[in-house]
């Protein structure tokens, strides 16, 4: 089973709690033998989710959005970014340079083709800017991609 992740960076701390709990629970009702994680390793649901599936014994892939996508996220993130990139058992690129929305969608687009269920880590309200969590979601599900959506009851961004 190949099970992507989309998801809100910069949760309080609070919500991080819960979106981990969440996250793990979600990952624990896949076959570790048979999981693979696919994601872009951002910091957030992103790299939680790379770390559950590692810890639940399967195997991530990573998409890296543009040549420039490291640079682009916190500093703080690079050490963990690092250590998940060189577990990555594959990893795809889109051929794009600037890590700006549109290729970090471009990136999504190619993560949601190689999967068969995307979680996503959603408020269920509208992108703050192009190529954000709720433009992901519409691309799955326009694309017959099943979505389960994981977010704590009553918490906010």
């Amino acid at each position: 089973m190949r099970v992507g992740i989309t998801g809100h960076r910069g949760l309080s701390q609070e919500v991080e709690k819960h979106v981990r709990a969440l996250l793990s629970e979600a990952v624990s009702t896949y076959d570790a033998g048979e999981l693979v994680g696919v994601s872009c390793l951002a910091d957030g649901p992103d790299a939680w989710f790379a770390e559950a599936v590692l810890g639940h014994g399967g195997r991530i892939e990573a998409v890296i959005p543009a040549t420039e996508y490291r640079d682009s996220l916190p500093a703080a993130h690079h050490p963990l970014y690092d250590r998940l990139l060189g577990q990555a058992a594959d990893v795809h690129e889109t051929g794009l340079t600037a890590s700006d929305s549109h290729a970090h969608m471009a990136g999504s687009e190619i993560l949601v083709g190689l999967v068969d269920e995307l979680l996503a880590v959603w408020d269920g309200k509208p992108a703050r800017g192009y190529g954000g969590t709720a433009d992901v979601v519409a691309y799955a599900e326009r694309t017959g991609v099943p979505v389960r959506v994981l977010w704590p009851e009553g918490a906010s961004r």
